[in-house]
């Protein structure tokens, strides 16, 4: 800046140029509401403030960007690195490091809208963490006695479930929770009725639902406070969301889903003139099934009569002490056949074994020479004066030999 005076130039501090430069970005109109596209990269989400801090950036420029609390609660969908998104805002000077930035107010993905990013985002994330896993799944009761219902009190499903439930299992107990079902607030009325009527056990099946609608009427049954209400509920709950082409994230965590509310009383109850049909038919199969169980009976005592008439008894008698007297007599023929049989068999034994008897060789006259406990077989093995023992028949002496 030049001095008009001395046609110098004017000193000026950092803080005064940084306000200039921002008060020329300020008034500029066109500055004041832009619509930047770009791809997100450095993101910073601070938790505690709010604040999102990020870099906008295309294959040749990058730009630093901030969206304070108050815009970025109100996005739809959670912002990443990578992600190409269409923003507004307005462009200015932070002047204490008189770092020129984008200030953004609103945020939308270039392609998608932020409500389906925003539900499969959420989507993933709560199948990752196992809320739709068929194994955690409660079974609906078969013969519920009370059915929870939490819906709006006006719209016409509400008619269509109670016209079923009644229609369908007349003297069935519905426990009524009106919600609102769309809107801000909808998603913790949700969630205050399912934790009530599930921590006072009011029903034995709950119906969560609502008509179809838009993306955005069905919005509160996307609420991720709702799938961990859902997931944490120990009663059983179906799902009754929209049209049968409609999916929400409730649809996924429930127990059972059922494509329009009118289905969900359907399942919740069964129907109780089927029920009597059903056991109308079963009375008189078991009756048809006892009745020839019955005659069976009598058909085998008439028989069991008859094998027991005295005259049958008798003959039967009769002829088992025959077949007893003839195995008797084969009994003792066996006996006595093999009694000689072994009787022979140990005369021969006894006869062989004595004529290996040494004392049957000694009784012909023969003797046993022994010297000192040694047999003696050849005078060759003898000498004079040795001394020897003698073994006969009927004893032993001793002798010496002379010669």
């Amino acid at each position: 800046m030049i001095n008009p005076q001395f046609n110098t130039p004017k000193t000026i501090t950092v803080s005064q140029l940084n306000y200039y430069v921002k008060s020329l970005l300020d008034g500029d109109m066109n500055l004041n509401a832009v619509f930047v596209t770009g791809e997100i990269s450095n993101l910073v989400d601070h938790y505690k403030s709010g604040h999102i801090y990020l870099s906008l950036k295309d294959e040749k420029s990058v730009i630093k960007a901030v969206m304070f609390a108050g815009n970025a609660k109100r996005l739809q969908f959670a912002p990443q690195n990578g992600m190409k998104v269409i923003v507004c805002g307005r462009v200015t000077v932070y002047e204490p490091t008189g770092q020129y930035q984008l200030y953004i107010e609103t945020m939308q993905p270039d392609g998608v809208g932020a409500l389906a990013l925003a539900y499969e985002q959420l989507k993933d994330k709560l199948d990752k963490k196992g809320y739709f896993d068929k194994e955690r799944k409660k079974p609906i009761p078969k013969f519920p006695k009370t059915v929870g219902v939490i819906t709006s009190p006006t719209g016409a499903a509400v008619q269509d479930i109670k016209t079923i439930l009644t229609r369908r299992f007349s003297g069935i107990n519905i426990v009524m929770a009106p919600v609102l079902v769309q809107g801000d607030s909808a998603p913790q009325q949700l969630v205050s009725a399912l934790k009530k009527m599930d921590e006072n056990h009011l029903a034995d099946v709950i119906i969560i639902g609502r008509g179809g609608g838009s993306i955005e009427d069905l919005w509160a049954f996307n609420s991720e406070a709702l799938a961990d209400a859902i997931f944490a509920c120990k009663t059983p709950v179906i799902s009754a969301v929209g049209h049968e082409t409609d999916f929400t994230i409730c649809d996924f965590v429930s127990d059972l889903r059922a494509p329009t509310p009118s289905a969900a009383a359907e399942l919740a109850v069964p129907d109780k003139k089927e029920l009597l049909s059903y056991y109308a038919s079963q009375h008189q199969y078991l009756s048809s099934l006892a009745e020839a169980k019955l005659n069976r009976c009598k058909s085998d005592l008439s028989l069991y009569s008859a094998s027991l008439n005295p005259k049958r008894f008798s003959a039967v008698f009769s002829d088992c002490q025959k077949k007893l007297s003839v195995a008797k007599e084969k009994l003792s023929a066996y006996s006595a056949e093999s009694i000689n049989s072994y009787t022979n068999k140990l005369s021969s034994a006894a006869s062989h074994l004595e004529a290996l008897n040494p004392l049957s060789v000694l009784k012909r006259g023969y003797g046993l020479i022994q010297k000192d406990d040694n047999m003696v077989s050849s005078v060759k093995e003898l000498k004079q004066g040795d001394l020897l023992t003698l073994t006969l028949s009927d004893g032993a002496v001793n002798a010496k030999v002379t010669e």
